[in-house]
């Protein structure tokens, strides 16, 4: 039976937010599979060979490694709805902003730098040196509405992440209830699976249609953890797998590495992406509790943005430099584009984040006290409110 958004008299309360160690390690995994794509299969380590060449056999495994990032998806409907559970719209505002934006910053111009001093060309998906115009749209997260090319390609995914916020902040607006978000995912579901036949532009944008399944099916596994097991949340992750299915299929037929790509392997990975999240929603995975995993969890964001372009350039010119065969090129770049991703976290991310986060929660208080005031003021008769404004304006003037 499906519990009410207020816990019953009698029964366990719904669950608080707590920190989930595995969630970390899905993140990880997620990570790690997509930058094992990007190095080994995307592109051509000397510019001409195929990358079979290189590492015969390892390709046709890491090949299925950029569904990561529907892994992704999958923990971010999770991450967002535990994180977001009574807060309001400013709080959720405050804690995406502090969360997206510090590490992107400075990855984005570590990335500009490493490209523009050590250019490589042939073979590589991305080309050429970003100038200023460039840079400073990046620096926004909206190059892909603006029509200006990302530093890195890798940040197509964060414009899908900025889409499923905006949408769940409207939920975030009104409240959240198991009742609402239950309902949200119900139609963004609907709208997503009818969407392209629409032939809409504006509702393929909003909707995200190729990817809202995964960010439902976290949605849903969220109110699994936190309300207890339910026929119709179970329904909800069920539907959004299979389309999952349909959408998997067709994003590993269109991967052309230079050698046949088996399906039946991408929909085994999804289906047990969405095992996986399950079984933390149903509390199986509580009793891990590595530190270490947090720490792990908290690098892969400066890692996935770092390590596709600076990735590419390491690779590239250790290859022209050495004989180290492609496998261990491989290994020291992710080893060392992990030492870096600790230093942006630790050194920039976590620092600027507070910052950042503090300075959020001051403007907005103020903005909320200022909006009392003038709506408190909007009551009083004109000379009152005339004598409040010059008194406050001498004040000022005095200090």
């Amino acid at each position: 039976m499906t519990r009410p958004a207020t816990p019953p008299v009698a029964g366990p309360a719904p669950r608080g937010p707590v920190r989930l160690a595995t969630l970390d390690a899905l993140r990880l995994i997620a990570a790690l599979a997509v930058a094992s794509f990007h190095l080994t299969v995307a592109w051509r380590i000397d510019g001409r060979r195929e990358p079979e060449h290189f590492l015969p056999h390892l390709t046709h495994v890491t090949v299925y490694g950029f569904l990561g990032v529907e892994l992704f998806f999958l923990i971010s409907g999770f991450v967002i709805g535990m994180s977001s559970w009574n807060r309001s719209l400013g709080d959720f505002f405050t804690s995406r902003v502090s969360r997206l934006y510090p590490a992107y910053w400075i990855c984005v111009l570590i990335t500009a730098a490493v490209v523009t001093l050590a250019p490589i060309a042939g073979g590589v998906p991305v080309t050429g040196e970003p100038g200023l115009r460039e840079i400073a749209a990046n620096l926004t997260m909206l190059q892909e509405p603006l029509g200006i090319p990302a530093v890195d390609t890798v940040y197509w995914t964060l414009f899908v992440e900025l889409r499923f916020y905006l949408l769940f902040a409207v939920m975030v607006a009104f409240g959240l209830t198991y009742r609402r978000v239950v309902l949200f995912c119900a139609i963004w579901m609907t709208v997503a699976a009818i969407g392209p036949a629409l032939g809409s532009t504006a509702l393929q944008v909003l909707a995200v249609p190729q990817y809202a399944p995964y960010f439902i099916a976290g949605i849903a596994a969220f109110l699994i953890h936190r309300f207890g097991r339910s026929p119709l949340l179970f329904g909800i992750v069920g539907f959004a797998w299979l389309i999952s299915v349909a959408r998997v299929i067709d994003r590993v037929t269109d991967i052309h590495p230079g050698f046949r790509v088996p399906v039946w392997p991408g929909v085994l990975i999804i289906t047990l992406a969405y095992a996986a999240v399950l079984a933390i929603a149903l509390g199986w995975t509580d009793r891990i509790r590595w530190r270490w995993l947090t720490t792990a969890g908290a690098l892969t964001y400066p890692f996935y943005l770092l390590h596709q372009r600076i990735g590419y350039t390491f690779i590239r010119h250790a290859h022209e430099s050495t004989n180290l065969p492609a496998w261990a090129l491989v290994a020291s770049t992710i080893v060392l584009l992990l030492g870096l991703s600790w230093l942006v976290y630790r050194l920039v991310e976590r620092p600027l984040a507070k910052r950042l986060r503090d300075g959020l929660r001051r403007s907005l208080a103020e903005l909320r006290s200022a909006s009392a005031a003038d709506a408190a003021g909007a009551g009083l008769p004109r000379q009152n409110r005339e004598g409040r404004l010059l008194r406050s304006a001498h004040g000022r003037e005095e200090r």
